[in-house]
Formats: C-alpha cells, sequence, structure tokens
C-alpha cells in the first residue's frame, strides 16, 4: 500500500496510508538508500512511500515514490552527507523575528538561496510583531519591501495575541508547508496557535545568549486540515548551502541573476571583473548591500559549519 511519511523519531517513520488514514509505525532495511543522495535520512517527513504490511509486528517501507523536490540543511559532523528536513513542498516559510532573537539576513539569505536551488516556493513569516518598538518595526517593514520586491511572499503574524493567524492559515490551504527557522523564534508557537489540538513543545529563550533552547527534535507533520499540512522542523542555529557550484550560486538570488545576464563576461563572479553589471547594481543601489554580502558569505564559503 502507499501511503505519507508524517514523522521521522530516528528509529522508525510514522506513515499514514491513503486507502484508510491509519498511521504505521513503519522501519526500513539497514541497506535502504535512495541512489544519488548521500543523505543522513534516506526516508524524510513529506516522502511519499510504498509499505509492506504482511508481517503485522513490522511494517517495511519498500519504496519512496518520486519527488517533487525536497530541502537539506548540513547535519552535525558529517561534512560529505546532508539532512533532508522535508520533500514534497508546496511551500517552505521561513519563521524570523527581528528581535528575540534576531534573524540575522545572511541566515535569511542562504534559506532563500537553497529553496530556489531546490524548487521549493518561499515565504517569510516575520512572528513577535507584540514585542517590537517603533525602531524595531520600522527595520521590520524595510525587510519586508526588500524581499517583496525581489518576488518572495512576506506576512507578519504574533503566535501570542493571535493577529495574522487567519490570514497565515489562508495561505498554507491546500498546501504542504514547511515551517523553518532558528531555534526561539516561535515555530511550535506558531504550530500551536495553527492547531490547538497539536499541543506542541514550547521552550524559553536562554537568558545568556538570547537564543531559543531546541524543543523539537525531528520533523513532524501535522493536518492543519483535510487537504493541508505543516511541517515543525527542528530549530537551526544557521544554514550551511549545499553544494553549491560557485558558477551557479548568482542564479539562486534573483535579483543578482536579473542583472548578471547583462555582465561583459559569462563567467563573471561579480567581486572584480570589469564590465560587471552586478556591481553597478550594487553601487547604484539596485540591489541591496546585505544580498551582495550574503552572495559573497556563499561564494566564499569555506567553513559552512558556522551557519548550520
Amino acid at each position: 500500500m502507499q501511503g505519507l511519511v508524517i514523522k521521522n523519531t530516528g528509529s522508525s517513520y510514522l506513515v499514514k496510508t491513503d486507502d484508510s488514514g491509519e498511521v504505521l509505525d513503519c522501519h526500513i532495511k539497514g541497506n535502504f538508500r535512495i541512489q544519488g543522495i548521500k543523505s543522513t535520512n534516506p526516508v524524510a517527513v513529506g516522502d511519499r512511500v510504498e509499505v509492506d504490511c504482511r508481517n503485522a509486528a513490522d511494517n517495511l517501507i519498500t519504496k519512496i515514490l518520486p519527488r517533487r523536490n525536497y530541502i537539506v540543511r548540513k547535519p552535525a559532523n558529517l561534512s560529505k552527507q546532508v539532512h533532508i528536513i522535508a520533500s514534497n513542498l508546496d511551500l517552505a516559510l521561513l519563521i524570523m523575528t527581528v528581535s528575540h532573537p534576531e534573524t540575522s539576513t545572511v541566515f535569511v539569505d542562504r534559506f532563500l538561496a537553497t529553496c530556489e536551488a531546490y524548487n521549493v516556493p518561499a515565504m517569510l513569516l516575520i512572528n513577535k510583531i507584540d514585542l517590537y518598538d517603533e525602531d524595531e518595526t520600522e527595520y521590520m517593514h524595510n525587510l519586508m519591501r526588500l524581499y517583496a520586491q525581489i518576488g518572495y511572499p512576506c506576512l507578519t503574524v504574533s503566535a501570542k495575541t493571535g493577529e495574522g493567524i487567519d490570514e497565515l492559515k489562508d495561505k498554507l490551504k491546500g498546501k504542504i508547508s514547511l515551517l523553518s527557522g532558528n531555534s526561539g523564534v516561535g515555530k511550535s508557537s506558531l504550530v500551536n496557535a495553527l492547531i490547538p489540538d497539536v499541543k506542541a513543545k514550547t521552550g524559553d529563550l536562554s537568558e545568556t545568549y538570547d537564543a531559543g533552547m531546541h524543543t523539537t527534535t525531528f520533523s513532524e507533520m501535522f493536518e492543519l486540515d483535510a487537504d493541508s499540512y505543516i511541517v515543525d522542523t527542528p530549530g537551526i542555529r544557521g544554514f550551511g548551502t549545499i553544494d553549491f557550484k560557485k558558477e551557479e550560486i548568482g542564479h539562486y538570488f534573483p535579483d543578482i541573476f536579473r542583472f548578471a545576464q547583462d555582465c561583459r563576461f559569462g563567467n563573471c563572479t561579480h567581486t572584480h571583473e570589469p564590465g560587471c553589471a552586478v556591481l553597478q547594481a550594487v553601487e547604484e543601489h539596485y540591489i541591496s548591500e546585505s544580498r551582495y554580502n550574503s552572495y559573497l558569505s556563499i561564494l566564499n564559503d569555506e567553513n559552512e559549519a558556522k551557519y548550520r
């Protein structure tokens, strides 16, 4: 039978079957791997799979159906492998905060570039708007203008007060949506606001580092309604890009790519070359300095561990 992987517990997988909607506890054989992908988790939340239920005591996942897309990050201490966060996504929402804790634009841009690379539509969701003072609110609106001009939808919410939650539900309707972001930005609180019955575990901010304490260990999918799902993911302190070829990095920045087509040289790195349309666009403020600096940070990435 076929079904949808809704949770990865590390040692097993929960699969919701297509025919009855029953949730089965499933395992994989030790040598089960996806050809061409070196990953720490061969089966991911969002995968559509075939399950052999002939042995009631041991439901085996025998096949993963072709993925439309997936999104990955670097796992700790395994530089040659990737960790698939989720697959078959209609939308990836980056939950960010202007403060408590502050989400860096480098983190935002790395996430968006990864979404571009793996063909996952992305959206920015700014949480905790009930906490921001006048200056922080102005900065938030400036960020929203920047990313909206590039083509990324932006939405503001407060998981605490409920402001913006109904609009967010409308955006998620009929989709499988990933919720990701740094620890402490309120992903689990948003899950609780969207689906109160879930009662996802939330954590307090570390007083020492003003960063969230990890409360979600594995990715898990929750049903918002009959045809809508959200995927809650472990909080990550950074986002290391995966196997980006240097000559292709600019392709994952739509604002840079638009100008790159007018560069004098086809292999322009947009760092020093004469006739570089990108450098000119940065100088004339058609491309923001923050976005260009994020591009450079990926181009010069020699130690991605700091972005995990």
